[in-house]
């Protein structure tokens, strides 16, 4: 049939003259036209179908051929292995199946710059590109050349929107293999895949030959946590491929040869109730957790002034567990729209724009200084009078703040609601706040506990005095990060907005100590004037990470796994308070430096500071909505292990 179909492109050759417009229009595009020395950069085939005409997957199925790529480099760069095709789509002509793209679609691919390269150095790339593209009646070879003049330079995204949504076309991996069976002639395939995972119109796509009958049918049904692909073949060995799940949505799987069991009628909501009781558990962790101490210190100093009847304990408690589930969900339902627009996002996500850093500054500034009695906060009273709405305002707070944070079961159970329908995800979401909530909940519901506080006196104002200092540690941390992002112009706009805010906020006190009030224009100064200062933030030079490791890539990840060398891969952020007290206390120690040397484990360091949405993806792959993240590759491993999001030292010691 191939035969067939070249010798009818030949005949039509004048459909596609060498110097005339292709049937497949193509442009080769980089993610950043100045890319580091000796940093990965990605490159697309932007390809553009002609109407009614179509090009080729890398397998083409029963008819066509793949496209060829030959590729002409600078000394010392390469492209690193197969292109990365995006999700395909089957088109049946007289009987034969093809897999095909009708619509523009972009491969893409990495290409490993050299290192030790001066800045402006230029970087020519050169791709001819062989391949055929039919309509439903004739095909017609064409070849392109493509070039693409790069120069080496900061590595600043030129391309950055086209590239999140060529990504997101490019099929996630699925990390747990599945299994096949056949019988009788008929072949059935268990992908393993959560219960309440959206799944629309789906369909497999053989990677290559002797693995499915192509243009047989495909059955797929669901069962509890998998889907079974009923259709016909006789493989003899790892079956691998595309599960379409949804439009330009992909999963690579892989399957086994072995039993697969009868369906049964499992439901989705044991997933989806999974989820919520983790997420429950992960917020209850949370309140013991460095991040959050500061502003749970807040709702501390108000419980202590006791005296609360039980109507009004009950009111607080509900206050603040309604504040943290509606923060929660809130933030949630924000990553979830952010995500179907095609954005790379996860837990704490905000923090990744510096100029939501500099509005926590003015923020926690502002706590500091009222918990040093420089002035009271005229409303909401949630520091210092308590009440339904002050306690809705707390428990928002709280949660805002905690998303720095990722703790034990907390990471697995937000991933996961990632992947359900978005009125469970929201679910999920809602059980951290409640989780967050808990310990206020039991004590504004009983009474015992309640007679356990301290009972009020004057050492609240020096328990006060004393809460400011780990208010005033988290400026200096927000500070830090504000550098860390945006280089010398976020720190002066970060202090900026500091001595905006005391100026204000002290003119305040000083009226409220004459028995005046705050003043409605003070008040509104101290929200307006940081919320500008915020806005003139527009970015900056970003710090280069300290690790000690190697910068994570999955292509640096590929080559050491190839070497066969064990591999410790971490994920972590400036602003995840967790990750540095588990980097601190468990991976940058002398002892597990010295374990690692002796076991010759490499360490590959992801910083996801910036939302760089190439680490998204490969943390979302892993069913993670975040950092932390700890992957150990062992050497032969199909798979990682991902390691407990509480570290210790003996842990990571154990690693071989």
């Amino acid at each position: 049939m191939t035969l067939a179909l070249m010798w009818a492109g030949a005949a039509h050759a004048d459909l596609a003259p060498a110097d005339g417009p292709k049937h497949l229009a193509m442009r080769l595009v980089a993610e950043s036209d100045t890319p580091r020395a000796g940093a990965p950069v990605t490159l697309a085939i932007d390809t553009r179908p002609a109407p009614g005409w179509h090009g080729y997957w890398r397998n083409p199925g029963d008819a066509g051929f793949a496209p060829s790529f030959a590729w002409t480099l600078p000394k010392s760069a390469a492209v690193d292995g197969e292109p990365q095709w995006p999700v395909p789509t089957t088109l049946l002509i007289a009987g034969l199946m093809n897999y095909v793209y009708e619509a523009p679609y972009a491969p893409l691919v990495t290409l490993r710059v050299p290192a030790g390269l001066a800045k402006g150095t230029p970087l020519p790339v050169k791709l001819a590109i062989n391949y055929l593209v039919c309509t439903n009646a004739i095909c017609v070879p064409e070849q392109q050349d493509l070039s693409l003049d790069l120069t080496i330079g900061d590595g600043a995204a030129a391309h950055g929107a086209d590239f999140d949504r060529w990504r997101s076309a490019i099929p996630k991996p699925l990390d747990a293999a599945g299994t096949y069976q056949v019988k009788d002639g008929k072949l059935v395939i268990a992908v393993p895949l959560p219960a309440a995972a959206k799944v629309e119109n789906p369909a497999f796509f053989p990677f290559g030959p002797d693995m499915v009958k192509y243009a047989a049918p495909q059955t797929v049904t669901r069962d509890g946590d998998r889907l079974l692909i009923a259709t016909e073949g006789a493989p003899k060995g790892r079956i691998a491929g595309v599960l379409r799940i949804g439009p330009d949505l992909g999963l690579s799987i892989h399957a086994d040869a072995g039993t697969v069991a009868q369906a049964s009628d499992r439901s989705g909501w044991a997933a989806a109730l999974l989820a919520f009781a983790g997420a429950v558990l992960g917020g209850l962790i949370l309140n013991v957790m460095p991040c959050v101490f500061p502003i749970l210190s807040l709702k501390a100093l108000h419980l202590a002034r006791g005296g609360e009847d039980e109507r009004a304990a009950r009111i607080d408690a509900l206050g603040y567990m309604l504040g943290a589930v509606l923060m929660c969900v809130a933030l949630g339902g924000l990553i979830l729209a952010l995500r179907a627009g095609g954005s790379v996002v996860g837990w704490a996500f905000q923090l990744q724009d510096p100029r939501i850093v500099v509005l926590l500054i003015a923020l926690t500034f502002a706590i500091t200084l009222n918990l040093a009695g420089r002035f009271e906060v005229p409303v909401p009273q949630f520091a210092s009078h308590g009440g339904a709405a002050g306690s809705v305002a707390t428990g928002a707070l709280a949660a805002f703040v905690a998303t720095p944070c990722s703790g034990p079961f907390m990471g697995a159970a937000l991933g996961a609601a990632l992947v359900l329908p978005w009125p469970a995800a929201l679910a999920v979401f809602a059980g951290l706040g409640l989780g967050l909530a808990l310990p206020f909940l039991a004590i504004g519901f009983v009474p015992a506990l309640r007679r356990r506080l301290p009972r009020p006196g004057l050492w609240m104002e020096r328990f006060r005095r004393v809460l400011a200092v780990p208010m005033a540690l988290t400026v200096l941390a927000l500070l830090w990060l504000a550098w860390r992002q945006a280089g010398a112009t976020g720190l002066a706009i970060g202090v900026a907005t500091m001595v905006v805010t005391g100026v204000v906020l002290s003119l305040g006190g000083r009226r409220q100590k004459r028995g005046e009030g705050f003043g409605w224009a003070l008040a509104l100064a101290a929200l307006v004037v940081p919320a500008g200062l915020a806005a003139a933030l527009t970015g900056g030079a970003a710090k280069p990470a300290a690790v000690g490791g190697d910068a994570f890539s999955e292509s640096r990840l590929a080559a050491l796994r190839k070497e066969g060398r064990p591999v410790f891969a971490y994920f972590t952020a400036d602003w995840c308070l967790s990750c540095k007290v588990n980097e601190a206390s468990s991976i940058d120690t002398a002892a597990t430096r010295a374990a690692f040397a002796k076991n010759k484990v490499a360490v590959l360091v992801g910083d996801w500071t910036d939302g760089d949405p190439a680490l998204g993806r490969f943390i979302q792959a892993h069913n993670r909505a975040g950092v932390p993240l700890y992957l150990y590759y062992a050497p032969g491993a199909a798979e990682p292990r991902v390691l407990p999001q509480v570290l210790t030292p003996g842990m990571l010691a154990g690693l071989k």
